[in-house]
């Protein structure tokens, strides 16, 4: 058992330390097996410097903040009133939510391209965002939905007598014993704007537009590949991930398993 764990470990971890290790190799040895013979910063310095990176990040920061923070809300307010509240046509709802998961992202491409096409929303942070809502709230609401289910409805008994309404009671008593269940969804809302490309490559077009995901194809493409600056910006962009995931890694395993009990 131990020689299989130790197997899965290195196949995990060999493709992002080789990233790194060729990040800080020069051009002309990106293909070389060899570790660093030549140590250099030169791909990053020209990355930061060169490229249009650092406009990149700011529109993939800006997409990315727009989409956690409202598809979170969206997802745990919806949530909450699937779990709570009988009302005519929730089980539809249910079923639309499930159901919108099970196309796959290049079938939508076409119809949501018309769509922001018609709303003039191509090459508009708020595009990408909406595309991306509409990714993560499904999903996230169906998540919620079933965290939602292990709290006692005791509590909101207890909040409407004390006079709240219910939106009053879903923000007072309810939210801030949904932590791990907001973590996991805000998690997975981050890295579903943060790392998708299909959408980002088709509705931002030009240099200044592009996201993350977008820009990193400009170093390798059709008419030349450079592998070194390609791995010292994949090597940047890593970064807030794992940030981010070690910021919400205490509550991932706790509130992905209250999340599934009941869903």
């Amino acid at each position: 058992m131990h020689i299989g764990l130790l197997v899965a470990t290195v196949v995990a971890l060999f493709p992002p330390l080789w990233l790194l290790v060729t990040s800080f190799k020069p051009k002309s040895d990106a293909f070389t097996t060899s570790l660093v013979s030549h140590f250099t910063l030169d791909n990053y310095d020209h990355v930061v410097n060169d490229t249009y990176f650092l406009t990149w990040f700011g529109n993939s920061l800006l997409v990315v903040l727009g989409t956690t923070l409202i598809g979170v809300f969206i997802a745990a307010t919806t949530g909450y009133a699937i779990s709570r509240f009988r009302f005519p046509g929730m089980r539809p709802l249910m079923w639309v939510l499930l159901i919108t998961q099970m196309f796959p992202m290049a079938v939508l491409i076409v119809p949501l391209y018309n769509t922001m096409a018609t709303l003039g929303l191509l090459n508009q942070p708020v595009g990408l965002i909406i595309t991306y809502l509409t990714i993560a709230v499904p999903f996230c609401a169906w998540m919620m939905k079933g965290f939602f289910d292990t709290i006692p409805v005791a509590i909101d008994e207890s909040g409407r007598v004390d006079g709240l309404n219910p939106f009053g009671t879903f923000w007072r008593l309810i939210l801030p014993l949904a932590k791990p269940g907001i973590a996991v969804t805000g998690f997975y809302t981050f890295v579903t704007a943060w790392a998708e490309v299909a959408y980002a490559t088709a509705f931002m077009t030009g240099e200044e537009n592009l996201t993350l995901a977008g820009g990193l194809q400009t170093f390798v493409n059709r008419y030349g590949s450079d592998w070194g600056s390609m791995t010292a910006a994949a090597v940047i962009i890593a970064v807030p991930a794992a940030l981010v995931f070690g910021f919400a890694q205490r509550h991932l395993v706790s509130g992905l398993t209250a999340g599934a009990t009941k869903s």
